[in-house]
């Protein structure tokens, strides 16, 4: 399997739910192999497989687990016996999984699953009828020890929007991992700031602004406290989608940087396509596209540091369909 080397020459690494990867670790022996996981995102990322109901020794085949709702607990149970408890052993290794795998930038759970489910996992009463829902025993550990980490769900990743939101985080998580584990200085981070400037911009102008003023006092602060406050505040933002209303306002500030280059007819026809693409009528490819092709004939520096024009590779295509 082949992965994409970031600039920095460091593989970027997905944790993910083994079953997706074709793996017959299922409790009926079976696989939930997805192709785009395999096929598309394997291409660009070596993925790290875990199965945690496998991982505590329950074997395959299996009895099934199901959530259980226990007074103000929820349990994670055999569906034949509840007295067959495995909470606690699927949290304890998922705590294993955070304290010796480091250098994962993401990952990808299986939905639904008791163990590995995100979000919307069916919670069950003691009468065996679905009552709520809530996230699988593993996977709400493990977002629990790294709350940083981009993770989305393999359903999910079907929507163009969620997807291209998951994939520019990762990239971006996996760049201030690799800057943290090479000795982070004021210099970079204010580097990495300026770096990412658009790309936090187009999901939450808010944060976007917070992060400006974290960054302006760095040269007065502990580094260690103001990085840690950065990264926060960072990643909660890239969490939040981008709208084409904020792609919006990033193309129309790209372009200013161009406006004492470009004739009147480019000018127009560069405003023209943004207004297109606000109104939904072309994909964001289409006004990236004429923006680099002006970069291209007059360069700028600031713009070409920009992760905005370029947050992963054109081959993957996502910005086709947003």
């Amino acid at each position: 399997m082949s992965e994409l080397i970031d600039r920095s020459g460091v593989p970027i690494c997905i944790g993910i739910s083994s079953c997706l990867l074709g793996q017959q670790v299922r409790f009926d022996g079976g696989h939930k192999h997805n192709g785009y996981v395999t096929q598309t995102l394997g291409q660009y990322f070596q993925f790290v497989p875990f199965c945690p109901e496998m991982a505590i020794g329950l074997g395959v085949p299996r009895t099934p687990i199901r959530l259980l709702q226990c007074g103000d607990r929820v349990r994670a149970v055999s569906v034949r016996d509840r007295d067959v408890d495995v909470t606690d052993a699927l949290s304890a290794y998922a705590d294993k999984v955070a304290d010796e795998t480091p250098s994962i930038s993401a990952y990808i759970f299986k939905k639904g699953s008791p163990s590995c489910g995100m979000e919307r996992v069916k919670i069950y009463a003691e009468s065996g009828v679905p009552v709520s829902s809530g996230n699988g025993v593993y996977a709400q550990t493990l977002m629990r020890r790294l709350p940083l980490l981009p993770v989305e769900e393999e359903g999910r990743l079907t929507d163009p929007v969620l997807r291209e939101n998951f994939i520019e985080r990762i990239f971006i998580y996996h760049r201030w991992q690799v800057l943290v584990a090479g000795g982070l200085t004021s210099a970079k981070l204010i580097d990495f700031h300026t770096e990412h400037k658009f790309s936090v911009l187009a999901h939450d102008e808010a944060r976007y602004r917070d992060l400006g003023r974290l960054v302006a006092g760095v040269g007065g602060s502990d580094i260690d406290v103001l990085a840690q406050n950065y990264v926060e505040t960072l990643m909660v933002a890239l969490r939040r989608c981008a709208t084409r209303k904020r792609h919006t306002n990033v193309l129309m500030h790209v372009m200013g940087y161009l406006k004492d280059f470009l004739d009147a007819g480019d000018k127009a026809e560069l405003v023209e396509v943004i207004g297109q693409y606000r109104l939904g009528h072309v994909p964001l490819i289409v006004p990236i596209t004429l923006l680099r092709h002006h970069l291209r004939r007059h360069p700028n520096e600031y713009i070409e540091r920009q992760h905005y024009m370029r947050p992963h590779p054109d081959e993957q295509m996502l910005r086709n369909s947003l």
